[in-house]
């Protein structure tokens, strides 16, 4: 990563880290993925931005492989969603040869601005929804 790029990551994700997604948790509505931490063993909620589709919810990651979910992602699959209040049981997949820009035309358009304004390494992640 460039240098512009590695602190546009670092000062991005400490807004997120400390004043946004403590806030957007808090949310009831609020769509969370849950991984578990890759070396805690502890659960770990994450607001995102995405859309269900048939039995499957797809968002991209603005990080890509940088992104602490997306690691804990690669570490263990299976993950949790929080849709409109209702947690679903699911497995996650990386889809590193998926169009993430073209993927993001067809989630909702506020959360794809802002993953094409602060991302840098976008990535697609499916996951496949149990119930």
């Amino acid at each position: 990563m460039s240098a512009p790029a590695d602190r546009k990551h670092r000062v991005v994700t400490a807004f997120q880290r400390h004043i946004a997604n403590p806030l957007n948790r808090r949310l009831p509505f609020q769509t969370l993925l849950e991984t578990t931490g890759r070396s805690s063993g502890l659960p770990r909620q994450t607001p995102v931005g995405g859309r269900k589709a048939g039995d499957s919810f797809w968002l991209v990651s603005e990080f890509g492989y940088k992104s602490q979910y997306v690691r804990n992602i690669q570490a263990d699959p299976r993950v949790r969603v929080r849709l409109a209040g209702r947690w679903h049981h699911g497995t996650a997949h990386l889809l590193p040869d998926d169009d993430p820009l073209a993927r993001l035309r067809a989630l909702p358009r506020f959360n794809s601005a802002a993953v094409r304004a602060f991302g840098t390494d976008l990535l697609t992640v499916r996951v496949d929804l149990e119930d």
